[in-house]
């Protein structure tokens, strides 16, 4: 792993060749992109929690598919057993992804472990009206890319 741009994407080095991967069955918060797409609270939290768990291991990936942006989509195991996915969305640093209907959630224990979290205000759940990045990414950098008003951000 040479780099973690936000809570659920990651670069891996492969020979000489670079590879964005997107983190399965989850979303974490936004950590901006300039003024017109900021970051969310918590963003750059997920940030450094998913780059304590990984960076500069060396990891073998479990991939599905390649998304819009041509990242692959894989689950990250962890010597602990458990995925980087589950460690960000129990620690309080990711939503499960149930974004579309929750067609991008291919692992079913993880709303048990997003409903633990909130239970226990952890990480994001310490915040009042915690915002999904689905709706973040629509309620407020959409907004301001078409010029609307928006309180959210």
């Amino acid at each position: 792993v040479v780099d973690v741009s936000d809570g659920d994407t990651l670069t891996l080095l492969v020979g000489r060749d670079r590879h964005r991967v997107r983190l399965a069955s989850i979303d974490a918060p936004e950590t901006g992109h300039g003024r017109r797409r900021p970051g969310q609270p918590y963003g750059q939290a997920a940030r450094k929690g998913l780059a304590d768990l990984v960076a500069g291991r060396t990891l073998k990936l479990q991939c599905y598919e390649r998304d819009r942006y041509q990242r692959d989509v894989c689950d990250v195991p962890l010597p602990d057993g458990r995925t980087a996915s589950r460690v960000m969305v129990e620690t309080g640093l990711a939503w499960a992804n149930r974004q579309g209907g929750g067609k991008y959630l291919r692992d079913d224990a993880l709303a048990g472990l997003e409903r633990q979290a909130r239970d226990q205000r952890l990480g994001l759940w310490r915040q009042a009206g915690a915002v999904a990045p689905w709706d973040w990414r629509w309620q407020c950098w959409d907004a301001l890319e078409n010029g609307r008003t928006t309180s959210i951000c």
